[in-house]
């Protein structure tokens, strides 16, 4: 553990994808599945939870021994997995919320948001590039309850947007912000040379 405060994760990987077509974090991206990418993210000594609907993310996400809670009614939208994951994390002083199909964010990254949440620890630290806001966001306790009350397809960016007092910016490379909605965003992303 980087400090002696505990750190959960949550990893949403219960997403329809529709834009998609089919179970997109299946899908390789250099012989890999773009979730096992998502989970070598997670930095050692985290309190890892992966919710999702899929067997195979299932199957690799207990490769790495994280916590798999099935999200059974992924129509709910996010704020479904973000209530389930969190309710599993609730004696955690922070949980950090990744979403699953951003195939070249680096661990170190991650780590950095850590660093700078441990310095901070009651403020919302997200990461960014250039000013633009992206995942993951780590969340303080005193945000726990307002994270399970979202509804619908709605993420945390609310709550952000009304606590810009309090948030910190951790600068990234802008490959790590891409993300993979669509075949072509695949494609596109496969071009692109490793950070």
């Amino acid at each position: 553990m980087m400090n002696k405060r505990k750190i959960g994760c949550v990893v949403m990987a219960a997403g329809n994808a529709s834009r998609f077509g089919e179970n997109k974090l299946a899908a390789l991206l250099d012989g890999k599945p773009l979730i096992r990418h998502a989970l070598e993210a997670v930095p050692e000594g985290l309190v890892t939870v992966v919710v999702t609907q899929y067997d195979e993310v299932e199957a690799i996400a207990r490769e790495f021994g994280f916590t798999v809670i099935r999200n059974p009614h992924p129509e709910l939208g996010i704020s479904h997995t973000i209530r389930l994951g969190t309710e599993q994390l609730l004696d955690c002083d922070g949980i950090i919320y990744m979403v699953s199909d951003q195939p070249k964010l680096q661990k170190n990254s991650v780590k950095e948001l850590i660093r700078v949440w441990s310095s901070q620890p009651e403020s919302i630290v997200g990461v960014c590039h250039r000013g633009k806001r992206g995942n993951p966001n780590l969340f303080p306790r005193r945000f726990f309850r307002e994270l399970m009350s979202l509804d619908g397809d709605q993420g945390g960016n609310g709550i952000i947007r009304a606590n810009e007092d309090c948030l910190q910016l951790v600068e990234i490379h802008k490959n790590e912000l891409a993300d993979v909605d669509t075949k072509d965003a695949l494609d596109a992303i496969s071009q692109v040379d490793n950070i």
